[in-house]
């Protein structure tokens, strides 16, 4: 097994895409520490990891404190005797449009998502450069990050934040050996479950059908165990010098995402002036601007979603 005696923490793993992080860190020889806000959720996965053969434990408790996090590390080093792998997928929605989105919409989702990351990363990274651990770090960004998305102000603040936090890391962990990346996933999860263009891929996938390969292939829409190898790879030693990165994985589909680049450059002597940039930013610019948000192809006839019932 490729994570043979290594051992990870996984938070917000009690259900959905985090739990299939966590079932196959420990299919690979892992170690896990769940983490979840309800203690029956953890408990579950904890004995669904245990009964295939895994050790699990759960901690119980939100992410986004220091607290939190130093329990985590904690639980991993007084469990199972260190800490080889971090996995931060906790996060919560509150989505709403800019004028309708409160303060506490924003802080909340900031505070798991961006702040429950850097503070969990902080623990442990501390913990694998105080006992030389050649540590994997594994955040979760999202598509919204890289591209926007509507009603998502502080969903997209916070996943493009730790793209942000994972490129800085990967600088200042290299001299430790320790490695930072992003996953940018995308499959069937509760969110995507009430979205109705991927309303024929979700069905298949409560019958236990694979999912159309329009949207496994076109899309890189797929399930949660879709994304787990990707998860388990970062975590290997087989990926010792891979940091820095987001990559993308849905259905069939790897991606890897750029580095924000400048995607045209243009000097003038003494400065662009307001009159010279009135002048010339069209005809410099005007066809180069960069699209914003995803656009998905049409959905063929066959697999267009059923009217809602009335």
């Amino acid at each position: 097994m490729s994570l043979a005696g290594k051992v990870a923490i996984v938070t917000g793993s009690g259900r959905g895409l985090g739990l299939a992080y966590a079932q196959e860190l420990a299919r690979q020889g892992a170690a896990v520490v769940v983490n979840d806000v309800d203690a029956q959720v953890a408990e579950e996965a904890v004995a669904s990891i245990t009964a295939a053969g895994g050790k699990a434990t759960a901690v119980v408790a939100p992410v986004g404190s220091t607290e939190t996090a130093k329990q985590l590390v904690s639980t991993a080093v007084e469990t199972f005797g260190g800490l080889d792998i971090l996995v931060t997928n906790a996060g919560v929605l509150r989505d709403k449009s800019l004028l309708k989105m409160t303060d506490d919409d924003f802080d909340l989702v900031i505070n798991v998502h961006l702040r429950g990351t850097f503070t969990c990363v902080r623990e442990a990274y501390a913990y694998f450069k105080e006992n030389g651990v050649a540590g994997r770090i594994i955040t979760i960004g999202s598509p919204t990050g890289q591209r926007g998305n509507f009603g998502q102000t502080n969903y997209a603040a916070a996943k493009a934040g730790i793209v942000g936090m994972v490129r800085t890391w990967a600088l200042e962990m290299k001299k430790a050996g320790v490695t930072a990346n992003a996953i940018i996933p995308v499959a069937a999860t509760a969110m995507t479950k009430t979205v109705p263009f991927f309303q024929k891929a979700v069905e298949a996938d409560e019958r236990g059908e694979a999912m159309p390969d329009f949207f496994r292939k076109e899309l890189g829409f797929g399930t949660a165990d879709d994304v787990a190898g990707l998860v388990a790879y970062l975590a290997s030693d087989a990926a010792a010098t891979v940091t820095g990165q987001a990559i993308g994985v849905g259905g069939d589909r790897l991606q890897l995402w750029s580095h924000p680049e400048a995607v045209a450059t243009e000097f003038l002597d003494g400065g662009w002036t307001y009159e010279a940039l009135s002048e010339r930013f069209e005809d410099l610019f005007g066809g180069r601007l960069q699209s914003v948000g995803e656009e998905f192809p049409e959905l063929p006839a066959e697999l267009q979603p059923e009217p809602a019932a009335k």
